[in-house]
């Protein structure tokens, strides 16, 4: 189950189809089309050509109508397309009807996701969450896979031996997830030893969250050197990397890269990669990562914090890192919960890890002040109000390393130095 279509067939040539439906946005659903072409580039394929077809809602049988559909086969045999992609989930029988009118073989979106998932996918846990999430898309169109699962017949002399192979087909793929299951379970029950562990040993956990090739493996490489694949592809990364990164202040925060987020992501992709995107429902606190530069970053950063609410995430403390500014030709000014960096060159890293370390600090910094010997009921307050860390006394007064907050730096900024 592990291997790719376009492996397998070597499919180079693909038309892509889009369906805009009634109170569909327009804008989104465009969006999503180019992100289908990256998609299939990122697979080994190239777009031939795109198809969008505006319906009241989806043809039951043929997904786009007859008629379209028949433009749809005079183009792919025009331009020697050997694959169609749809950018939604389409049924058994849909598929079947469109192979047989164009004669050209045809996935959705889930399809084209998964085959990237194993062609991508490097660890065992990786391998075994892309299997049993292709066999739990394949089960339910087993009998509209007909020619390559079963010798389900329409016709009298063929449903017995068709419908004997289809139920021992459907065991032996059961039978394989249940397996499957097991195994995760083992790597899953390891994972939760070893996040157990970090949080015993009290040390700061960050999530690097985000859309697809936002350059999250990029910046943990700038960061830590952790030496991860960082390519500009879609789901580069699969498996889940922990490293240990020093803050300015000597103290230390694990980052933890997470498999990338993307538009209209199918449910059972969730869930088969429910224990990897678990490290981000389980961190401390979370870098959202996003592509400066992408004309869609808005709509992107909104399914991100979508699915970390979904997750059980939505409440950690947030720095929000748009990346590749290198590539701009200006960008804003940092805020307390935005950063602007690229982790290519390094620009408005040093920004980043400052803010990184009041995320760690519980929205606290790092702040020395000096207070006249007159005034040292200030080291008092202190003490009862922030974490003190270093205390100095010198002839001139004391000097006082502490963790301090936006009001009270605010309070004790004239003794700052």
């Amino acid at each position: 189950m592990e291997t790719s279509i376009f492996e397998e067939k070597q499919i180079t040539r693909a038309a892509l189809v889009s369906l805009i439906t009634a109170g569909t946005d327009v804008e989104g659903a465009e969006a999503s089309l180019e992100e289908l072409e990256l998609l299939l580039e990122t697979a080994g394929g190239e777009c031939a050509f795109t198809m969008t077809q505006n319906r009241e809602k989806p043809d039951a049988g043929t997904y786009i109508g007859a008629g379209k559909l028949d433009e749809l086969a005079e183009l792919c045999k025009s331009n020697d397309v050997s694959l169609i992609v749809f950018d939604s989930e389409l049924s058994p029988s849909q598929i079947r009807n469109i192979e047989d009118a164009t004669g050209v073989a045809t996935i959705d979106r889930s399809m084209l996701i998964l085959d990237i998932f194993a062609l991508h996918a490097k660890s065992r846990e990786g391998k075994l969450q892309v299997e049993l999430a292709q066999l739990r898309y394949v089960i339910p169109r087993l009998i509209g896979s007909g020619k390559d699962l079963s010798r389900l017949g329409g016709g009298i002399g063929t449903r017995g031996p068709g419908e004997s192979k289809l139920e021992s087909d459907r065991r032996h793929l059961r039978r394989r997830m249940a397996s499957l299951e097991e195994a995760l379970k083992e790597v899953e029950q390891n994972r939760l030893t070893q996040r157990k562990s970090r949080k015993k040993s009290g040390v700061f956990n960050i999530a690097v969250v985000g859309y697809t090739n936002a350059g999250k493996s990029t910046l943990l490489n700038y960061l830590t050197g952790a030496g991860m694949l960082a390519e500009d592809k879609l789901f580069a990364t699969l498996d889940t990397t922990t490293r240990k990164f020093e803050l300015p202040s000597g103290a230390s925060v694990l980052m933890t890269d997470t498999v990338g987020f993307i538009r209209n992501l199918p449910h059972h992709l969730i869930k088969a990669f429910r224990s990897t995107l678990e490290e981000a429902a389980d961190c401390d606190g979370v870098l959202i990562v996003c592509d400066y530069n992408d004309s869609h970053a808005f709509d992107q950063l909104e399914v991100t914090k979508n699915l970390l609410s979904e997750l059980g995430a939505g409440d950690k403390p947030t720095l929000l890192v748009y990346n590749k500014c290198d590539l701009a030709q200006s960008v804003p000014e940092n805020s307390d919960d935005t950063v602007y960096i690229s982790a290519l060159t390094g620009y408005g890293v040093d920004a980043l890890t400052e803010r990184m370390e009041i995320m760690a600090n519980g929205g606290k910094r790092d702040a020395v002040y000096l207070f006249p010997q007159g005034e040292l009921s200030h080291l008092n307050y202190l003490y009862q109000n922030c974490v003190v860390k270093e205390v100095e006394y010198l002839p001139e007064g004391v000097r006082v390393l502490a963790a301090v907050d936006e009001k009270e730096a605010g309070r004790f900024e004239k003794w700052e130095k």
